[in-house]
């Protein structure tokens, strides 16, 4: 499959950041980042669901007042806006009524944006971080690459926010050429070095190395990434049994990862992110931001529909 892969993801032009009231200044900070390293004009997007009530003087009636409520949130949003902006760069604040969910889906489409950045929360009593909640929403449904600062991400500032170092969770499926891809496009805007991992559970391991071996898989990984940038960026590759999931966490600790990328390869497989899920561990344990491709991109990058095995989780939410 030739990876399909749109200019703007890995260099983006256009970053709509996703921001809550009051906002997640952790998440804004890489958004304000990422918009100063590619001179991206940054969208602060807001979504509200408070309405102000008014009542008519002379009638009595009460209605409500979307224009003042939409006013009132745009007031909240202007010191972010006026930091962009002595940032050198454009920004504008856009703030609608509605479910943020489907109110960013919606701007994303409508204005072609190239890069949705957001925040996520610690997880609740529950023990869970992202079900029924506006990034999972987003995580599963967007057309374009999503990029999440989880609660363990650590602060950028004494890096000045650099990627040096890019970490992607890599199948050996159809649709892990794109992601791997888009990794090493990623890796070669940021100069940073890319790590391809695979991860083969102990359980699997007899059938998936029948015929071949560890050597093997490495040079079929390495394959993954597109012949124009061999050879232009560093890449090292990484084949180990074990939990897919503890395995990245591990490795993007000892790799001293700036980003992870992950791809979707299913959306069926967002119907139990659960403490035990790989989005729930990754975006709540991560120490650095996870750039993720739904399966709405895949699927319209040309990606046909994988049916992962386990041996693939490592890929896959």
């Amino acid at each position: 499959m030739a990876a399909l892969l749109k200019p703007g993801w890995s260099k983006p032009a256009t970053i709509l950041f996703g921001a809550e009231i009051p906002a997640n200044e952790k998440a804004f900070s890489f958004a304000l980042s990422l918009g100063i390293e590619f001179g991206a004009h940054l969208i602060l997007f807001h979504a509200y669901d408070t309405l102000v009530v008014a009542s008519s003087e002379t009638s009595g009636v009460r209605y409500y007042d979307y224009t003042a409520a939409a006013r009132s949130e745009k007031e909240q949003l202007e010191p972010l806006a006026k930091r962009v902006r002595e940032a050198g760069l454009n920004c504008e604040i856009v703030v609608r009524p509605g479910l943020p969910a489907d109110q960013i889906l919606a701007f994303s489409r409508e204005r072609e944006v190239d890069r949705i950045v957001m925040g996520t929360h610690s997880p609740g009593p529950i023990g869970k971080l992202l079900v029924g909640s506006v990034a999972e929403a987003v995580l599963r449904t967007s057309n374009v690459p999503v990029y999440i600062v989880g609660p363990d991400v650590v602060e950028g500032t004494y890096r000045n926010f650099a990627t040096r170092s890019i970490l992607c969770a890599a199948s050996l499926s159809e649709s892990s050429t794109l992601v791997a891809a888009f990794a090493a496009e990623l890796a070669a805007q940021h100069q940073a070095r890319l790590i391809l991992q695979h991860v083969i559970r102990p359980q699997d391991r007899a059938e998936f190395l029948a015929g071949r071996s560890l050597d093997d898989v490495e040079a079929e990984l390495l394959a993954l990434v597109p012949g124009k940038l061999q050879g232009k960026i560093a890449i090292q590759t990484i084949v180990v049994p074990g939990d897919p999931t503890e395995e990245l966490l591990y490795q993007s600790r000892a790799q001293q990862a700036d980003l992870i990328v992950l791809g979707a390869q299913g959306a069926s497989a967002f119907a139990a992110i659960t403490r035990h899920g790989v989005v729930y561990k990754v975006l709540a344990h991560a120490a650095c931001p996870v750039i993720t491709l739904s399966p709405v991109v895949l699927a319209e990058s040309g990606a046909r529909e994988d049916k992962a095995s386990e041996t693939d989780m490592a890929g896959v939410f």
